[in-house]
C-alpha cells in the first residue's frame, strides 16, 4: 500500500492507496471505528490483484491522522474524503464502500455525493440508530478502545467481539493486532459520538447507486436482520450473508474480493430498479 500524509485545513489526513490506475474509477473505503488503514490492506492487495484500485485514510484522530479540534458529525467526514479525492485529481464518480461505522459513512457519502458515488458497497453495517442491536457484551467492548492499545487484551476478547473465524483461530487474531495502531485524544469516542442519532432510515430510498450489501451470519455486533432492513430500504439493493463474523471482509478475503470485483465490473443498469427476491439474497457458505 503507498502511503501518504496530506494536509487539509492545516490537519495531517494520512491516505493509502492500491492499484490505481488512470482512468479507472477507484473504490473509496471507509474503515470501522477505531480502525486504521493498514488493518485494511488484506482487502485491498486482493482487490488490486483483480483489477480494483482503493483510496483510504485515517479518519481524524485514528492511526497517524491528527486528533480532531472538535467533535463532528458523519457529514463533515464526508466532505473531508470530497477533499482526499481532491487531491488525488479525482474529480468524477468512485466507486464507495464501507464496514461497520465505516458503512455508515459509506452510506452518507453517497446520499451526500450522489453526483460522485457510482457504486455503494455496505459490509457489516446498518441504517444506523433505527436498527437491531448486536449483544450487549460485544458492544460493551466495542465502547472501550483498550483492544487498539494492549494486544494481548486484543488476543483474550477479540473472538467474543468479531465472532467467525476468530473464535477458532488465534493466529488470525495474532495477525490482526500487530497491524492496530492506539486512537489518538479523543478520537474513537468522538467516533461514536457522530454515530449518535444518526440514521439513513428516512432517506435511504433515496439512494439510486447500485448497492451490495454483506453481512456475516455470526456478527456479535451486527445482526444480519439489519443488512436485510438495508436491503429493503434501498432500492435494488442486493444482499450477501457470510457464514463468518463481523470481520469477514479480512477472514474470508478470497472469497469476498472476487464478489466485490464482480459487482463493480457489472454493467450498469439504466434505472435501479426492485431486483427478484431470489437474486437478492444470496449466501456464501464455509
Amino acid at each position: 500500500m503507498n502511503t501518504q500524509t496530506i494536509h487539509i485545513d492545516g490537519r495531517a489526513v494520512r491516505v493509502g492507496s492500491m492499484g490505481l490506475k488512470p482512468g479507472a474509477i477507484p473504490v473509496l473505503l471507509f474503515n470501522g471505528i477505531g480502525a486504521n488503514i493498514e488493518l485494511c490492506r488484506p482487502l485491498s492487495d486482493e482487490l488490486a490483484t483483480l483489477g480494483v484500485g482503493t483510496i483510504i485514510f485515517d479518519v481524524p484522530g485514528v492511526g497517524e491522522s491528527d486528533p480532531p479540534l472538535v467533535p463532528y458529525r458523519f457529514s463533515d467526514i464526508a466532505r473531508l474524503a470530497t477533499r482526499v479525492l481532491d487531491v488525488f485529481g479525482i474529480d468524477g464518480k468512485v466507486d464507495v464502500a464501507g464496514v461497520s461505522w465505516g458503512g455508515a459513512l459509506a452510506q452518507q457519502f453517497a446520499y451526500q455525493y450522489s453526483d460522485r458515488t457510482r457504486k455503494l458497497i455496505l459490509c457489516a453495517t446498518s441504517a444506523g440508530s433505527l436498527s437491531f442491536p448486536g449483544k450487549l457484551s460485544a458492544l460493551i467492548k466495542l465502547a472501550n478502545p483498550r483492544r487498539y492499545v494492549d494486544k494481548n487484551y486484543m488476543r483474550k476478547i477479540g473472538g467474543s467481539l468479531y465472532g467467525g473465524a476468530f473464535r477458532r483461530r488465534p493466529d488470525l487474531l495474532g495477525m490482526h493486532a500487530q497491524h492496530m495502531k492506539p486512537p489518538k485524544g479523543p478520537g474513537y469516542f468522538y467516533q461514536m459520538a457522530a454515530g449518535i442519532g444518526w440514521t439513513s432510515a428516512g432517506w435511504a430510498h433515496t439512494l439510486k447507486c447500485p448497492t451490495l450489501v454483506m453481512m456475516g451470519t455470526d456478527d456479535p455486533i451486527m445482526p444480519v436482520a439489519n443488512g436485510k432492513i438495508l436491503a429493503s430500504l434501498i432500492p435494488g439493493a442486493r444482499l450477501f450473508t457470510i457464514d463468518d463474523g463481523h470481520l469477514f471482509l479480512i477472514t474470508r478475503v478470497k472469497d469476498v474480493a472476487p464478489l466485490l470485483a464482480g459487482f463493480l465490473a457489472e454493467a450498469m443498469p439504466a434505472t435501479v430498479a426492485r431486483i427478484p427476491t431470489k437474486q437478492r439474497f444470496l449466501k456464501i457458505a464455509s
